[in-house]
């Protein structure tokens, strides 16, 4: 295992340990004193409001006329990298020893290799597109502007974020009609997790 690989094993450890030992303080409220975690729990429960970063989002944000304005100069370095990248991916990447960089064990190597793999041709097929995209750029700007009238989609991210800002109030509804029965299979699960995270944790 990776000197990466651990660190990342520990932290989640360490974090269910913290998520446990939360779980049993607010079972135990919620079991022996459900007033007092109904004043926790308004007090924790923030709405956040997403209106401003969704008006960000759906901005459009037009970089046509500096780009058909240089389209030699920007299709020539969209060429180039996109070159660049293809004889690298082609040519010097082996994805077996790049994909040991992450996976030092040597557990799984067929599944490890075969997601590079993808990842690697997913990486070619957008480099030849480019290499595509900036020749055509370069020596027919007015074609390459119908191709993008085409390409162009519009995605409105609003309606996503109205229902993030949704308050639900039903889970809290249960919790607190169903004291008894819902702190104690808190209590378990929560008990369960930290037993787990100490097991691994000393292994």
């Amino acid at each position: 295992m990776s000197v990466l690989q651990q660190i990342a094993f520990e932290a989640v450890e360490i974090l269910t340990l913290v998520f446990g030992i939360l779980g049993i303080t607010f079972s135990l409220l919620l079991i022996f004193s459900p007033s007092l975690s109904k004043s926790i729990s308004a007090v924790a429960n923030r709405n956040v409001n997403f209106a401003n970063t969704a008006s960000y989002l759906d901005k459009d944000v037009s970089v046509d006329s500096l780009i058909y304005s240089h389209n030699v100069i920007f299709g020539i370095c969209l060429s180039a990298g996109s070159a660049f990248a293809l004889i690298f991916l082609f040519f010097s990447l082996d994805v077996s020893s790049f994909a040991n960089i992450f996976f030092v064990s040597g557990k799984y190597v067929s599944t490890n290799k075969m997601i590079f793999d993808a990842v690697s041709w997913i990486g070619k097929v957008a480099c030849f597109v480019g290499l595509i995209c900036g020749i055509i750029l370069s020596i027919a700007p007015e074609k390459m502007k119908r191709i993008e009238k085409v390409m162009t989609s519009w995605f409105e991210t609003r309606p996503v974020f109205d229902k993030l800002d949704e308050s639900k109030s039903e889970l809290d509804t249960l919790f607190f009609r169903h004291p008894i029965i819902c702190g104690t299979v808190g209590l378990i699960i929560s008990v369960f997790v930290i037993v787990l995270s100490i097991l691994n944790l000393l292994s």
